[in-house]
């Protein structure tokens, strides 16, 4: 991002930071204006509101979980096909009804950009695929009519958030409202929300506020940019989109992508030595100083060959403890579903949001990493025990902690939710994948409370025992789990087991077997789901909640493709990068984004105003666009030719890309360029001739896409 836009963005933060040090007191009395509750009580009971509550939930389950919690036989109605609850008591009507996620999304009639012009609108107007929502939003605008409370128990995030307000806003008042918060749908955590009913969360509503207002301004113009940039070009009307978060994920797989198709692979050289102990062989690993030519590795090992032993320089064995992990967050049980069951982030946000639903499991959409010591442990435990697949672990948990039950605590928080953990509820026709993420959560949560494991290692340092033109060691190592502690719980981090014999300071071993092993550096990691998901927490963009679905949307657009199980960009998404770094660089910005991010966070601390970071936000798209309406023609032409509406007037040699120097697209020029830099270093070490050169990255695996299309054309020019 440019660093005018970013300073000028700060310079506004700071100047207003003074003036939104709201004092205490008038924090209150803004409260005051908008409640008809006591602002100086700071929870209230569903025993203290006398006459007709609705309260809503999120989803259907959850409003089904929450009236049987309140009562043990509800009053079942349906309306429109939709069930609601009614609890009659002495001197109250409880009616619980629900939503079905978003029911209002923003919206406006305005064509063109940039457009700043918007309203919420009831989503099933605005949306085609969302028409179901209408019977919710009937129903729940006949039985907020004449409330006397409203009470929102949707989900306690931001999200949760604002789907309560905006209901009770269009369809009650907020100033009757009150917030039900808990972390699981069990009848005791329920009951004892309900008990501690708190007023609205307006801080965490400003924040999602916030972020569905620069979602949609972001989204929108960029959007109508590049689709009115392509038609003005071609005439043609495509879909395309770019975002705030989903633009930077985007860049990032896609550099990436140009990092591994132009790849060429670099030699260097080892020694592999095969040694005799107690008539068996064993191979320890090269430790010793780099061997810059193939010549000189050959020379080495003809030398430690003629010697023919190693001598034991070192010899270690102590003992290790592998340190239990902590409960899951989501973004961890992600990864770990992703490295052991190969599910894709969303896969696993799904199915752990079913599980909650069904109350099997804490709230998933969390970052924390603690569980929090009001939680009932030993309860847990022993309604997990009833489950036959845990019986004899929950037993072996129990003896070894002699009962005494403190889980490990990770670094991560989250001021809204703990770490995810099981209710003890027992599951029920779980699917076979369902099955597997609630397995995963139930022995990590057993893990946090076990023991420590205890490995004895093994070490052993060798050096040829004739003198070497370099520092050449060898070294071996073994381990073996004497104690498995929480291994035992949660089996999927079992470290591998191969001890090795003992050995004595000073003893000469034989060696088998010495030779020269040349080996290649390595291209970058093929990128997954899960490794852009956890790029986007590093960096500091999107939530728990919207990282999967983001990664999905880029897929849905044809920006991003799967190839056996792996993430690779498409032409179009290269193209829509490769124009937007060179003409419009600032959407494609991570810092931008996490700036905005932080903004966000500032207002859910009560520390910025929505409204302020809104008309920043307004005045970064509207410099952005003025300099994008100066490249529109060429950006379109670019956009145009990539999406296969017109043909360039010049195409690559190679590709259907546009020439973009000596009949190369602009990859395959860089791969040219790449190969004629390599080269100078594969002769030094090699010695070799540009067409030996050429003949042996060409038979290399790890050598970039780009690269291996050159070489294989014959006719393009390119011998340095």
């Amino acid at each position: 991002m440019s660093k005018t836009i970013l300073d000028y963005l700060k310079k506004v933060s700071e100047k207003k930071e003074e003036k939104e040090k709201v004092s205490e007191i008038k924090k209150e009395e803004v409260k005051i204006k908008v409640s008809i509750f006591d602002t100086t009580r700071k929870k209230y009971s569903l025993k203290d509101l006398t006459g007709k509550i609705v309260v809503i939930a999120e989803k259907p389950k959850a409003a089904r979980k929450i009236a049987l919690a309140l009562a043990s036989k509800p009053l079942v109605k349906k309306t429109y096909g939709i069930p609601y609850y009614i609890i009659n008591n002495k001197m109250s009507k409880i009616i619980i009804a629900s939503a079905a996620g978003h029911l209002y999304g923003l919206h406006t009639n305005k064509r063109g950009y940039p457009v700043f012009s918007y309203e919420w609108r009831p989503l099933h107007e605005i949306v085609p695929n969302a028409k179901y929502t209408e019977k919710f939003i009937k129903l729940l605008d006949k039985v907020c009519k004449t409330a006397d409370y409203y009470i929102n128990a949707c989900d306690y995030d931001i999200e949760g958030s604002v789907i309560g307000y905006l209901i009770i806003y269009f369809h009650g008042s907020p100033e009757k409202a009150l917030r039900a918060k808990f972390s699981s749908l069990t009848t005791t955590e329920l009951r004892t929300a309900f008990n501690s009913l708190t007023s609205l969360d307006w801080e965490m509503i400003e924040a999602g506020l916030c972020r569905h207002e620069l979602d949609w301004i972001w989204g929108i113009n960029i959007s109508r940019a590049l689709m009115s940039s392509v038609k003005s070009v071609s005439g043609k009307k495509v879909v395309l989109s770019a975002g705030r978060v989903q633009t930077p994920t985007l860049r990032h797989v896609v550099e990436h992508e140009i990092e591994r198709n132009l790849f060429i692979p670099i030699p260097s050289y080892l020694l592999s030595i095969y040694i005799i102990k107690n008539n068996e062989k064993y191979h320890p690993e090269y430790k010793g100083e780099p061997i810059d030519t193939f010549l000189e590795a050959s020379s080495l090992a003809k030398t430690i060959r003629e010697a023919g032993y190693l001598r034991v320089i070192k010899y270690e064995e102590k003992h290790t403890y592998l340190h239990p992990p902590p409960a899951f967050n989501l973004g961890d049980l992600q990864e770990e579903a992703a490295r052991i069951y190969r599910f894709s982030p969303y896969k696993t946000q799904s199915i752990a949001e079913k599980l909650y639903l069904d109350a099997l499991i804490s709230y998933p959409r969390t970052n924390s990493q603690k569980l929090p010591p009001t939680l009932n442990y030993r309860g847990i435990l022993e309604k997990i025990r009833n489950i036959p697949s845990y019986s004899q672990l929950v037993d072996a948990l129990f003896e070894e902690t002699k009962g005494v039950l403190k889980p490990v605590q990770g670094p991560k928080d989250d001021p809204a939710h703990p770490a995810i953990y099981p209710t003890g509820v027992k599951p029920v026709n779980l699917k076979p994948d369902e099955w597997k993420i609630y397995d995963l959560i139930v022995r990590r949560f057993m893990a946090a409370f076990a023991p420590k494991a205890e490995l004895v290692h093994r070490s052993v340092v060798f050096k040829p025992i004739r003198e070497t033109s370099k520092n050449i060691v060898f070294q071996l190592t073994g381990q073996k789990i004497l104690f498995p502690g929480w291994l035992k719980y949660y089996l999927f981090s079992k470290p591998y087991e191969a001890m090795i014999p003992s050995f004595r300071l000073g003893e000469e071993v034989p060696i088998h077997n010495v030779r020269v092993r040349r080996t290649y550096n390595k291209p970058p990691e093929k990128i997954t789901k899960i490794k852009i998901l956890r790029w986007m927490e590093n960096v500091g963009i999107g939530t728990e909640a919207t990282r999967a679905r983001i990664i999905e949307l880029l897929f849905k657009r044809g920006y991003l493709r799967s190839v056996g199980g792996k993430v690779e960009a498409t032409n179009l998404g290269l193209g829509v990068i490769e124009i937007l770094i060179e003409h419009f660089p600032e959407i494609t910005s991570v810092e931008l984004t996490r700036y905005f991010e932080e903004e966000m966070e500032r207002i859910r601390r009560g520390e910025r105003k929505r409204s302020d970071v809104v008309e920043n936000a307004k005045k970064t798209l509207i410099s952005l666009i003025n300099s994008f309406e100066e490249k529109k023609t060429i950006i379109g032409k670019l956009l145009s030719y990539r999406l296969g509406l017109i043909a360039p007037e010049k195409k690559c040699l190679l590709c259907n890309r546009e020439e973009y120097r000596n009949g190369l697209c602009k990859y395959h020029y860089q791969a040219v360029e790449t190969l004629k830099q390599k080269y100078i270093i594969w002769k030094e070490k090699e010695g070799v001739s540009w067409n030996e050169y050429l003949k042996n990255i060409r038979k290399l695996k790890s050598t970039g896409k780009w690269i291996r299309e050159i070489i294989e054309n014959n006719s393009i020019s390119m011998k340095p």
